[in-house]
């Protein structure tokens, strides 16, 4: 076993990894330490205080350990005994107590309702093979992402957040982002997913062998790869779905690719997305004409130009923010000008005034037009409204 120190004073209890034990594959019923996933669901997680709180999966118990941070009441399910066992062990170690329940996912807990929900769920695509129960969930593709997405309406309390980490299947001529979307149909949840890696079938099933053991053996690799084909998967992408139960008739849902561009921690980020989609949603198009907005702290402009005869010639401008999601939106001359000029000072609707009389255009025009700009640009935190 390994006894791990963790945080400032925290310790975990979890099995001896792959990487520590070369050659020896690992027993079925595996139990993780602080993996790479786990630590990108700890930076993605929103920490508000909360009454309740529930970790689908809990392994080790690394995620109700942050949970019970912040939340009363901690429960905790899991497949495995032996994980819970462990899970126990590292409650006890920290002097934190959990409610543990064995069972398949959200089986333990039917009929409740929590304020907040994170998972690490088993993720691992393929044919529904079960051989370790840390990766493989007994379901099909990447079924247990849709299936979690289904049982969130009926796990959260009002305001409630769930977050989980999944994969989903890249299938050759399908759109992925409207696959993953679909989960979402029917939920009224409001859903942001950032796709963060994608692989290839080949570096996919590698990577996932050599975690257990087994990259050595090439039937399972053989098997694993004919069943990508025979489903014409040519990618496995791997990302962070995080849902709200806002109360809308309308939720919105973001499926986005954002490689290369997420900073951790996310959490914080993600909870002000939310937050960000709450306020538009309460105001009307007069509502935001209304409001007065300020640039968002370190936002950057980044000109592309082409030196001519007439010296240079700007071809491309970009609003880029350097942390965080380090969203980059590229926009015209007018969108600019709005952005430069929102100090916080002026409404909206007397900053467009003034922007309609120096571009000579009608301000009804320029106000229609302006209205899903703002909401955009705010939905990104690149400019921000002032309340005070």
């Amino acid at each position: 076993m390994d006894l791990e120190p963790y945080g400032d004073d925290w310790w975990v209890l979890a099995d001896v990894p792959a990487s520590a034990r070369p050659g020896r594959p690992l027993h079925a019923e595996h139990v993780l330490g602080i993996g790479g996933a786990t630590q990108t669901l700890i930076g993605a997680a929103v920490r508000p205080t909360v009454d309740t709180a529930l970790d689908l999966g809990t392994g080790s118990g690394v995620q109700a350990l942050h949970l019970g941070t912040h939340a009363r009441r901690v429960t905790a399910t899991d497949v495995s005994e032996r994980a819970l066992r462990f899970a126990a062990t590292t409650a006890a170690l920290n002097g934190q107590d959990w409610e543990l329940l064995r069972g398949d996912m959200v089986a333990p807990v039917a009929g409740r309702r929590f304020d907040l929900v994170v998972s690490n769920p088993p993720f691992v695509v393929g044919p529904g093979t079960t051989t370790h129960v840390y990766r493989d969930s007994g379901r099909v593709g990447d079924a247990i992402g849709a299936e979690l997405a289904a049982a969130a309406p009926h796990l959260l309390t009002d305001g409630g957040t769930m977050q989980y980490l999944a994969n989903w299947v890249h299938v050759t001529g399908e759109d992925w982002a409207e696959r993953v979307t679909g989960w979402f149909a029917g939920t009224g949840l409001d859903a942001w997913v950032i796709q963060r890696e994608v692989a290839d079938p080949m570096a996919y099933v590698n990577l996932w062998l050599t975690d257990v053991g087994e990259s050595a053996d090439p039937r399972r690799m053989e098997a694993w790869l004919d069943w990508f084909d025979a489903h014409k998967v040519e990618a496995v992408g791997f990302g962070i779905v995080s849902l709200r139960r806002a109360g809308h008739d309308q939720p919105v849902v973001r499926v986005e690719d954002l490689r290369q561009r997420v900073e951790q921690p996310l959490g914080d980020r993600i909870g002000e997305w939310f937050d960000r989609q709450d306020w538009l949603r309460a105001r009307d198009d007069d509502g935001l004409l209304a409001a007065r907005y300020r640039a968002a702290d370190g936002l950057q402009l980044r000109q592309e130009a082409t030196m001519g005869d007439d010296g240079w010639a700007v071809d491309r401008q970009v609003l880029a923010m350097p942390r965080g999601l380090r969203w980059s939106e590229e926009i015209d001359p007018l969108v600019l000008a709005l952005v430069g000029g929102a100090d916080g000072r002026l409404p909206l609707r007397d900053q467009l005034a003034l922007l309609a009389a120096a571009h000579d255009v009608a301000p009804d025009e320029l106000a229609e037009a302006a209205g899903p700009i703002v909401a955009h640009l705010v939905e990104r935190g690149l400019i921000e409204p002032v309340t005070d």
